[in-house]
């Protein structure tokens, strides 16, 4: 006889057994109604835009989410057991538990079209909402990739589209045919100008198949720009026992985020929309002033740990957190260095913004490693930071400490190349030959890499940047983690 026991699974019938610690949803699961479409219900998703709809149902119930998976059943096939019901881990220094009810119905596009297509024509959908990640969006640069497979079957056979556009299209062409108001289209990823972009590829896969469709898009329905940020590792078995344990019932698929989250979204809806701003989110015109901030405040020392944080022999953003040495110089860049250069959006405290990233940083619950951030350094370094040193010579500012993370990255490529190790990189054959070719010697060093155009055009023709980082590429000595304390410390 089998002694193996089965344990309970989260759902409604098992909520009210939870423990009291465990915050639930603060409204009643059957009295509230789908307002929203959301493509890509993934582990960001569930853990960002679901978790501030889930706060505002407790006053509005007309915004539960059907999340339309365009790919996998894997996300509907968990929480179907469980009512749509999932866990959220808040990773603090006092971490928390949170139940989700936001996530009302999960449909998987390639197996439920005619569902899909039907939620998107109801008149009660008021939102459609994207997650994709950019290669979801199917564009070739700015534009939408006419060639692309999906693209190319969904101009073909638009009644049954394959793509996140097509789907789009198809809700939109169906509303204009009954005479109902379109829907606002909400991308959530982190791209620049999402929401321009978005609007661009839809309009033009619109074009291609009803040019008077095309017409009705472009005059009625509003492509809002975004921005979101918090960090959310991935789901793995010790988060699910760990959420068992706690909740004493089983979680198939629950999820976790470090405490702080920001989304600002453009206040430009061209139907009823929810009272984002109630729950949290900040309405902004300037979604380009906050992408701006955070590409300089939060990527930019983000990438300055990485790359001076792996010469010190650091592993992690909260280890190099706790480094005073590091944590000083990083705090300086950001403070004195940094946030000068900002054209900040209205409302906007570039001081408190910072003070909260450094209480992220130091969060020591997220383990972030440093060598998955220094990926792709050579797509990272222009926007990150070399906008920021040509902003601050603008400004007749010294640019010495902001030079120096853009050295680290070139001792970074240096070391890893001298030693075999593989550089994670759209650059990475040419970047190897530059980093096993090197000598130490900022003189002969320092050109080399400035000679790479996708990185450093236009900048490289600025004598005072070539020189500043000639001097900060001597500074590091051999990029030894004494030399390179040595050189955060005088700067």
């Amino acid at each position: 006889m089998s002694t193996k026991t089965t344990r309970a699974v989260l759902s409604r019938a098992t909520l009210s057994s939870l423990p009291d610690a465990v915050e639930r949803p603060n409204y009643a699961l059957d009295d509230v109604d789908i307002g929203i479409v959301h493509f890509g219900p993934g582990a960001f998703h569930r853990a960002h835009q679901a978790v501030y709809l889930d706060a505002l149902l407790a006053t509005d119930p007309r915004w539960s989410i059907c999340g339309v998976s365009l790919h996998s059943a894997g996300v509907r096939d968990a929480l179907a057991t469980q009512d749509g019901l999932y866990t959220l881990a808040l990773l603090d220094e006092q971490p928390s538990l949170r139940v989700i009810g936001s996530l009302r119905e999960i449909l998987c596009a390639p197996q439920q079209q005619a569902q899909v297509l039907t939620r998107l024509a109801q008149p009660q959908i008021k939102l459609v909402t994207l997650t994709i990640t950019e290669k979801g969006y199917c564009l070739a640069g700015d534009g939408l990739d006419m060639a692309h497979p999906d693209i190319v079957h969904d101009v073909a056979s638009p009644q049954t589209p394959r793509s996140a556009i097509g789907y789009l299209v198809a809700g939109l062409r169906e509303r204009h045919r009954q005479g109902t108001a379109p829907f606002t289209v909400l991308s959530c990823d982190n791209l620049a100008d999402n929401g321009g972009r978005l609007r661009g590829a839809v309009l033009a896969f619109a074009e291609r198949i009803d040019s008077a469709l095309a017409q009705w898009i472009e005059r009625e329905v509003a492509f809002p720009r975004s921005m979101v940020d918090s960090i959310t590792p991935a789901t793995d078995d010790a988060l699910r026992e760990r959420v068992c344990s706690q909740l004493g019932v089983a979680d198939a698929w629950p999820i976790q985020r470090e405490a702080y989250t920001q989304w600002v979204v453009e206040d430009r809806f061209c139907n009823a929309r929810p009272a984002l701003e109630s729950v949290g989110v900040t309405l902004s015109d300037d979604i380009a002033g906050y992408d701006r901030a955070k590409l300089r405040l939060l990527n930019g020392p983000h990438s300055t740990l990485a790359y001076v944080g792996s010469l010190m022999g650091i592993g992690t953003v909260a280890e190099a957190m706790r480094d005073e040495a590091l944590a000083g110089f990083v705090e300086r860049l950001m403070r004195q260095d940094m946030a000068p250069t900002l054209k900040a959006p209205q409302g906007f405290d570039a001081q408190a913004y910072t003070s909260a990233i450094l209480a992220r940083f130091r969060n020591p619950a997220i383990a972030h490693k440093l060598s998955q951030i220094a990926w792709d350094g050579s797509q990272k370094l222009p926007v990150r930071l070399m906008g920021t040193i040509a902003d601050a010579l603008d400004a007749g500012a010294d640019i010495a400490r902001l030079c120096l993370p853009v050295a680290a990255w070139m001792h970074f490529v240096r070391r890893q190349a001298q030693a075999g190790e593989r550089l994670v990189d759209p650059l990475e054959a040419r970047l190897g030959e530059l980093g096993r070719a090197a000598s130490g010697q900022a003189e002969a060093d320092v050109p080399a890499f400035l000679a790479l155009d996708s990185v450093f055009a236009p900048w490289s023709g600025d004598a005072r940047i070539r020189q500043s980082i000639t001097e900060a590429y001597a500074a590091l000595g051999d990029g030894s983690p004494q030399a390179t304390r040595e050189a955060i410390r005088i700067v």
